[in-house]
């Protein structure tokens, strides 16, 4: 027993980022990417029953079908549903899978901007927020583990 504890320890060693607690940050952005989910999902559930809530532009540069629209929403929507519970869970994978879709939801909320602005821009801010939140979270979290291995 005393061999164990006269024994210097690395500062890699037992660190393992995966199993740290979340912060704060990780909980709010699946909180995020809970909410942006379900309204991406509500964003292609109506574009897919072709309401007329949405406004038709013309020559737009990147003009889709409604339909089509639609369809990306909702799987991404469903993507991050996923996600921000796996994030909960406390998962590593879910992390770097919700910074991607987030990234995704945001890309896809700028080109429908043309259909429903206000609605997008809330939801490229929340994408933009979780992004965030989960790339400073994983950061922190990381160096709590270091520090707590020390």
């Amino acid at each position: 027993m005393a061999s164990d504890a006269s024994r210097p320890r690395t500062s890699h060693e037992h660190v393992q980022p995966h199993h740290a607690p979340t912060s704060g940050r990780t909980d709010v952005a699946a909180a995020l990417m809970i909410f942006g989910g379900v309204m991406a999902l509500f964003e292609g559930i109506s574009a897919l029953a072709t309401d007329n809530l949405f406004l038709a532009t013309r020559h737009y540069v990147f003009e889709f079908s409604l339909t089509g629209w639609g369809w990306v929403h909702l799987i991404l929507g469903i993507a991050l549903i996923l996600a921000g519970v796996a994030v909960i869970r406390g998962a590593l994978w879910a992390r770097f899978f919700g910074v991607t879709v987030a990234g995704l939801g945001a890309i896809a909320n700028f080109l429908w901007l043309p259909y429903y602005p206000f609605w997008a821009l809330v939801l490229i801010a929340i994408n933009i927020l979780v992004v965030w939140a989960l790339c400073t979270g994983m950061h922190r979290e990381a160096d709590a583990g270091r520090t707590a291995a020390a």
